[in-house]
């Protein structure tokens, strides 16, 4: 006859979590799944993941490519808890016929990706990696007072956002209270509260594009972002604008933005993320010395992806007791 603990952990829910997390988050899954873990450093491989999800009724994964053949793969699935913000790679249509519960990890990175995106902004105006280069390859005796070695103001100049989210939010803060920068926005419905609270103005998108100094876009991966930013777009940009992407590669027309660089269309970029990632080893924008390539890193830090992974676990253990986890992707709420 079993006692009361083994029955507990009988009917414990089977989950897989696909990459090692820190052991309080771990210590929460334990308490209320019966789980197992990957624990090397390097991304699980695909077959290895296949065969771990035959049987679970829950998977914690970060960025997780989520498609009906998958899904075919767990017959027993009820929930993916997605250890990143962006769901790209959810099939809703394919969840939504499984009735299996997605969530994300909204709010807790919002401020490390706003703190990167200003690390480019600045990077890329002040040109701080290629002048680091410059030191340390003992290129010092140059006559710096040439224009040629000018870096951009970031101060006082035009900071346009297309996609003002909560991260938008965070970088709109940064840029009026510590540079005191003017700030344009767009975005698919206006931000009246934020206009108020910090003196920013609403523009078509065209307009934010001609108009900035410095071109910020943080917008999600759908049908209709994806390759917003085209030929078209970035002929639109001042000669002497800077482009940052934090947000997803693909909503870049990466071939066009290659181009603008190289015939000086616009001043420069700073990149988070890429249309193909890892981006190839032959990739134009690998040469240019305007050009600021980060492995998309936005969430990169301690406390951030401590935050993620705990948020998971909680989206996770909720969604397996019987109670809607509070962080479902809005597609399948």
């Amino acid at each position: 006859m079993t006692n009361r603990l083994e029955e507990e952990l009988i009917m414990k829910p089977k989950v897989y979590i696909a990459k090692p997390v820190p052991k309080e988050v771990e210590d929460l899954i334990a308490r209320h799944c019966d789980y197992k873990m990957w624990r090397k450093d390097e991304p699980i491989p695909e077959s290895e993941l296949l065969k771990e999800i035959a049987d679970v009724e829950g998977l914690m994964t970060p960025k997780g490519i989520i498609t009906k053949e998958f899904l075919e793969k767990a017959p027993n699935l009820k929930i993916v808890s997605n250890i990143a913000v962006g769901y790209d790679g959810f099939d809703i249509s394919a969840m939504k016929e499984r009735n299996i519960i997605g969530t994300h990890t909204p709010f807790v990175l919002d401020d490390a990706v706003a703190d990167l995106v200003f690390g480019l902004i600045l990077n890329t105006a002040r040109r701080i990696n290629e002048f680091d280069q410059y030191v340390k390859n003992s290129e010092w005796n140059h006559h710096l007072d040439s224009e040629a070695y000018f870096g951009k103001d970031v101060h006082h100049a035009t900071l346009g956002i297309i996609g003002l989210g909560r991260i938008g939010e965070k970088i709109v803060k940064r840029a009026k209270l510590g540079f005191d920068m003017n700030v344009i926005y767009h975005n698919t419905s206006r931000k009246y509260d934020l206009e108020s609270k910090y003196s920013i103005d609403y523009r078509e998108m065209n307009d934010v594009l001609k108009e900035a100094d410095f071109v910020v876009l943080m917008l999600p991966l759908k049908e209709s972002t994806y390759h917003i930013m085209g030929s078209a777009e970035f002929g639109m940009m001042k000669e002497d604008a800077v482009f940052i992407n934090c947000s997803r590669g693909k909503v870049v027309d990466e071939e066009a933005l290659i181009d603008a660089l190289q015939n000086n269309q616009i001043r420069a970029a700073g990149l988070d993320v890429f249309e193909v990632e890892p981006i190839d080893k032959d990739n134009p924008l690998l040469k240019m010395k305007n050009v600021i390539t980060l492995p998309h890193i936005g969430s990169c830090t301690r406390d951030a992806r401590f935050d993620m992974a705990m948020k998971a676990a909680e989206n996770l253990v909720t969604g397996l007791t019987g109670k809607t986890p509070p962080n479902v992707v809005k597609e399948l709420q």
